[in-house]
């Protein structure tokens, strides 16, 4: 099987959907190659920066909006910052431990600009909550519904740093297909973690911003993304038999 290179960085396997290598040209020109010119920044800094600095920036908000809504204060606000500002600090960890190579890549001004945005966007969950312009109302008690995000967050966290672990210690020692362990049952644990992690911010602030973003992102990066690597790893002799009894992404269900 040959590969095709798209851009500097990336190549994909010559078996890859049509729209597959559509979506990943056109992701990899608002990322990576955006305006051209100079590569100043790996957008590892990018993602780092925006991580790193999420617990400082929701704390921020609630500190300015505290003295013109009770929402800056509320158990919610309390729990998202909680969540998501402590989910950047774990990010930052792994990122130090075992740092993933797609990230390592460098990439233009402008295709910096793009992902800052791109990043931003998560920020704006927290304000929304923050600032009372979402007035979330659960469809069950307060603290039940607590427990599902929290739930979901902490297991999501869970997965991907297994998934991300396994991947950049096993692939140091040998590469080939990862079939075992946390990718025993599931082909793509990692996305599955971001996934269930996001969810439970955006179901502590439920509004349909949120959701409209989580469903661009989960469908033009994480689904192009998922068949890349698929075709990726279709070229090892034991891929049939492992596709046959694993799931894609979420376990009896697909």
């Amino acid at each position: 099987m040959t590969r095709t290179t798209l851009n500097s960085s990336q190549t994909i396997p010559s078996n890859a959907p049509q729209w597959a290598v559509m979506m990943r040209r056109f992701n990899n020109l608002l990322m990576y190659d955006l305006g051209g010119g100079p590569r100043p920044w790996k957008f590892a800094w990018i993602i780092n920066f925006q991580k790193g600095g999420t617990f400082f920036f929701l704390s921020l908000l609630m500190w300015l909006y505290a003295p013109h809504t009770a929402a800056a204060t509320s158990p919610a606000a309390w729990i998202y910052l909680a969540l998501h500002g402590s989910y950047g600090l774990v990010w930052l960890l792994k990122d130090f431990c075992f740092p993933d190579p797609g990230w390592q890549h460098r990439i233009t001004i402008g295709g910096g600009l793009f992902a800052l945005f791109g990043l931003a966007m998560y920020w704006s969950f927290g304000w929304l909550l923050i600032s009372g312009t979402a007035t979330p109302h659960y469809p069950l008690p307060d603290a039940a519904w607590f427990v599902l995000c929290i739930s979901l967050v902490i297991t999501g966290s869970a997965v991907m740093i297994a998934a991300d672990a396994q991947k950049f210690y096993t692939l140091r020692l040998k590469r080939g297909l990862i079939s075992d362990g946390v990718h025993r049952y599931i082909r793509h644990p990692n996305y599955l973690g971001e996934m269930m992690i996001y969810l439970g911010f955006a179901l502590v602030v439920m509004h349909w911003l949120p959701f409209v973003w989580l469903a661009y992102i989960w469908l033009s990066l994480f689904a192009t993304n998922m068949v890349m690597k698929e075709a990726s790893m279709s070229r090892h002799p034991e891929w049939a038999t492992y596709k046959k009894r694993s799931w894609w992404l979420i376990p009896f269900l697909l």
